[in-house]
Order: C-alpha cells, then sequence, then structure tokens
C-alpha cells in the first residue's frame, strides 16, 4: 500500500520552514527510519531554498511525497526559470582545497549523491524533478 502527503507553499523562506514538519509527520506515520527523515530534510532544504533564491519563482511551490514498502519518492515542481540540476550543474570538484573551490554547486551536488533516483521535466511552465529513496541502503 502507498501512503500520501501533498504540501503547497508559498516561494520565501518563511514557508520553506513548514516543510520539515510535515516530512516528519508523514514520516512517523509511516514509520521511515530516521536515516531516510534527515536525507529527504536536507535534500528539501537544498531545493527550496535554491527555488527561493535563484528561481524567480512565483507561484506556489508542490511538494508531493509517496511511500510504499520499499522507497519513498518526492515530487517538488515550481514556476520559476527552467533549470535542470541534472544537466545544468557541474559536479563540483570536491577534492580541491577549499580555498580553490568556487561558490555554489555543492547543494545540487549533495541532492544527487543523497538520492537513488531523479528525473527532470518542464511541463506547463513548471520545473519538476522527481526523486525516489529506497528505505534501507
Amino acid at each position: 500500500m502507498t501512503a500520501h502527503a501533498f504540501l503547497k507553499i508559498a516561494p520565501n523562506h518563511e514557508q520553506l520552514e513548514l516543510i520539515p514538519t510535515a516530512v516528519e509527520e508523514f514520516a512517523e506515520r509511516d514509520n521511515w527510519p530516521p536515516d531516510l527523515v534527515f536525507k529527504l530534510n536536507l535534500v528539501l532544504e537544498e531545493l527550496g531554498v535554491n527555488i527561493v533564491n535563484y528561481s524567480g519563482a512565483t507561484g506556489d511551490i508542490e511538494i508531493s511525497l509517496a511511500s510504499d514498502e520499499e522507497s519513498v519518492t518526492v515530487e517538488i515542481s515550481d514556476d520559476g526559470r527552467p533549470f535542470n540540476p541534472l544537466l545544468d550543474q557541474d559536479t563540483p570538484d570536491i577534492s580541491a582545497p577549499l580555498g580553490n573551490r568556487p561558490i555554489g554547486g555543492l547543494g545540487i551536488h549533495l541532492v544527487r549523491s543523497m538520492m537513488d533516483e531523479m528525473s527532470y521535466s518542464r511541463e506547463d511552465g513548471k520545473n519538476k524533478l522527481a526523486m525516489t529513496k529506497r528505505k534501507s541502503e
């Protein structure tokens, strides 16, 4: 059986603070392991901050969660400028000395590395990012 949750928030920093509570409530109902809750909250925080700070989104950010026995699927959409985090962002050189690294790019790298599957589409003027994380590693 699949459980679902949906959250719609305005694209501002105050509204981003609602995401962890919604994720934690859903996770508790569906009995997620603590490390999964941590990773999904971190991923959604990074993506939400990027949307608010850089996308120019004016409409709501929509977050959909679906959980089954094996995995959690998260879909996040916004009406900001087109941005495909799977293609539009170079992988940062994390082996370079800290002082030699350019600012930015680590958040998207973190999102990519924490999720098991990701897909992006641009539909009806919206960025749509779908991500899946297995419940057991």
